[in-house]
C-alpha cells in the first residue's frame, strides 16, 4: 500500500492542474480532495514537513474554488 501512495499524490497533483488549466472549476476539488492522500503520504513515510504545506494548500484550493464557483454563479 505504501507504495501506491506516491502515485496517487502524483496523478491526483496533476489531474488537479490539467483541469484548472483547462478553467475546470472542480480541478479546485481534485486538489483539495488530493490533499488527504497527501497527509496519508506525511503520516506513511513520516514526511512531517508535509503537514504543513497540506494545510496551506488546503486553504488556497478552498478560496480557489470559491472565488470561481462566485465567477461561475
Amino acid at each position: 500500500m505504501k507504495a501506491l501512495i506516491p502515485w496517487a499524490t502524483s496523478f491526483g497533483t496533476v489531474s488537479a492542474m490539467w483541469a484548472v488549466g483547462r478553467h475546470h472549476w472542480w480541478g479546485w476539488l481534485i486538489g483539495l480532495g488530493n490533499q488527504v492522500v497527501w497527509v496519508a503520504f506525511a503520516v506513511a513515510f513520516g514526511a512531517w514537513g508535509l503537514l504543513p504545506l497540506s494545510a496551506v494548500l488546503t486553504v488556497v484550493y478552498i478560496r480557489n474554488l470559491r472565488a470561481w464557483w462566485r465567477v461561475r454563479v
